[in-house]
């Protein structure tokens, strides 16, 4: 066994145990392996262990496994959580499945004509700013809101959820009340626009079973799969 098939046994088991407590079907949740920094020896190697869905933080650096991985491996799905800027909006469409990181209205309406001409639809998820963090992307939670029904009302958009990074903290029930807000949030939105919007990406390598017991539907995990990061 390699050792990321290791370690993603370990990671299965926390999600089912966190399910567990939930009363959850481990089914309704996702596992994004992050790759940020990893090489593409690394992604096959993940591949392999039964890993299907893959996240990336840089657009161009997604793009170079991508293209060096899909003759291969086609039927792997790539999504990006990193922060985007509104440039590499045409090569985000080309290259990933879903973008996680929408946090602007400037953004999304390029997003939105970029999908167009491209002829797709695109899913995404608006990212939340749950801690107030200057140094972090996403939209205010003040203003997702209006965010989230300017996504929906554009054709080219397919809106699935809110995602959100909390402040780090090693003790991972520092996280939990981000996670409850984001739901709260998410179910708020849900109900003044009449849209459903079942997905919640919120959760990393410390702290994703307490985002599971809070009803992530997506989890984006790293470390726990790969080890530390190397560096670039």
């Amino acid at each position: 066994m390699s050792a990321v098939a290791a370690r993603l046994a370990v990671v299965r088991r926390s999600m089912e145990e966190a399910c567990g407590r939930a009363g959850r079907d481990v089914t309704g949740v996702t596992l994004v392996a992050v790759t940020k920094t990893h090489p593409v020896e690394t992604v096959r190697e993940a591949i392999e262990a039964g890993l299907t869905v893959f996240g990336e933080n840089r657009v161009q650096e997604g793009a170079r496994k991508i293209d060096a991985l899909r003759d291969e491996f086609p039927g792997i799905s790539w999504r990006l959580i990193g922060s985007l800027q509104t440039n590499k909006a045409k090569s985000a469409v080309k290259y990933f499945e879903e973008i996680q990181s929408v946090d602007r209205i400037h953004l999304l309406e390029i997003l939105a004509r970029e999908a167009g001409a491209a002829g797709r639809r695109l899913p995404v998820y608006v990212e939340v700013n749950v801690g107030g963090e200057a140094s972090k992307g996403g939209a205010p939670p003040a203003e997702a809101g209006a965010l989230a029904r300017a996504a929906l009302a554009l054709g080219e958009i397919e809106l699935r959820g809110l995602m959100a990074v909390p402040p780090f903290s090693p003790d991972p029930e520092a996280s939990r009340g981000h996670f409850r807000d984001l739901r709260l949030l998410r179910d708020r939105i849900q109900e003044e626009t009449g849209s459903a919007l079942p997905g919640l990406s919120m959760g990393m390598s410390h702290d994703f079973a307490v985002a599971i017991e809070e009803g992530a539907t997506v989890i984006r995990v790293g470390t726990a799969l790969f080890g530390e990061r190397p560096r670039p």
